[in-house]
């Protein structure tokens, strides 16, 4: 489906979205897993006619995954879209599980593609129905308001620009145009086992949880995916605060260390907040809450110059430590 499609055709839909994100000019990539989603969205990307390649990454977890890999070359043969591919090796880092080693390798390879290809932007083709899913995860997890604000429309990592287009569409439609794109040229997606295996995380919900919410409230993934867009904007309001705050601090260029008194100054739930704000200065994940309230009542304790007890409280590789009524962060070792 290379050449342009009529106005009538139900990939008109799914291109809109795509063509609001595509950045002017640029080269976009679509990463394709093979699956229905992902093979749908290098469709309705191929059809506006831009500067487009296609990744994948071989994850080498399922029996299959070569199929897989010939699949979506031979869809970027019918697309008449040059494809590149990397192979990565995944395992379990850290005790995440292997769904978090998957997903770090699987975004590891797409910034190597990327650099490679000269692209900088990389379209996912993440739904309304994955969004509503991540909700619940996160709310499960005790996710915070930022969070709870899920998958963003557009988020950077590594330098790469992820563009999500289709988080306000519902599977259903991604599925029909999947359908619809078998009959007229014979390409069928793949099937990945692990999408509806509970024995991982979000195949459980998607399983066990999903069919009981769609029985008891049909359409509950569009009022969820709503709710993620008000925490998402609540979230950039606390941010702006923060930052307001830390501002105010007194720090030092680079944001290394702040006044103890100034951050003594704020309410309670600005304290931790910006403590929040400043650990994530430096790529540091805030602690979690019995961690951070713990420091918290320590910076309270401390002598107002900072000086009368030794605060040093470890947290991912760096020092937490107060001296003369200054709060600093520093690489252990360092």
């Amino acid at each position: 489906m290379s050449a342009p499609l009529s106005a009538d055709d139900p990939f008109v839909a799914l291109a809109a979205p795509l063509r609001a994100q595509w950045p002017a000019g640029a080269r976009v990539a679509v990463a394709v897993s093979g699956g229905a989603d992902s093979a749908m969205l290098a469709v309705a990307a191929a059809s506006l006619g831009r500067d487009l390649v296609l990744f994948h990454v071989h994850h080498g977890l399922q029996a299959p995954a070569d199929d897989w890999q010939a699949q979506v070359e031979a869809l970027a043969v019918a697309l008449g879209v040059p494809l590149h591919s990397a192979r990565v090796a995944v395992a379990p880092d850290g005790g995440k599980g292997i769904e978090a080693a998957a997903r770090a390798a699987r975004y590891a390879a797409l910034a190597g593609l990327a650099r490679e290809a000269g692209v900088s932007h990389v379209m996912l083709a993440h739904h309304r129905n994955d969004q509503a899913e991540t909700v619940l995860l996160r709310l499960l997890r005790g996710a915070g308001p930022q969070g709870m604000g899920a998958m963003r429309p557009a988020t950077t990592r590594d330098g790469i620009v992820y563009l999500r287009p289709w988080l306000d569409l519902d599977r259903a439609r991604i599925l029909a145009a999947a359908a619809a794109y078998a009959a007229r040229t014979g390409w069928h997606a793949v099937q990945d086992p692990t999408n509806t295996d509970p024995a991982y995380t979000r195949a459980a919900v998607r399983t066990r949880l999903t069919p009981v919410l769609d029985a008891r409230w049909p359409g509950w993934q569009a009022v969820v995916a709503r709710q993620a867009r008000h925490m998402a904007e609540a979230a950039e309001i606390l941010a702006e605060v923060a930052e307001s705050d830390f501002a105010a601090l007194g720090a030092t260029p680079g944001g290394r260390d702040f006044d103890l008194a100034a951050w003594r100054a704020l309410s309670p739930p600005r304290q931790a907040q910006v403590l929040r704000y400043w650990l994530g200065l430096h790529g540091l994940r805030a602690p979690a809450d019995a961690r951070l309230a713990e420091l918290m009542r320590q910076l309270r304790g401390l002598h107002q110059l900072g000086h009368d007890r030794d605060l040093r409280q470890a947290h991912e590789g760096h020092w937490i430590r107060c001296h003369r009524g200054r709060v600093w962060l520093e690489p252990q070792g360092g």
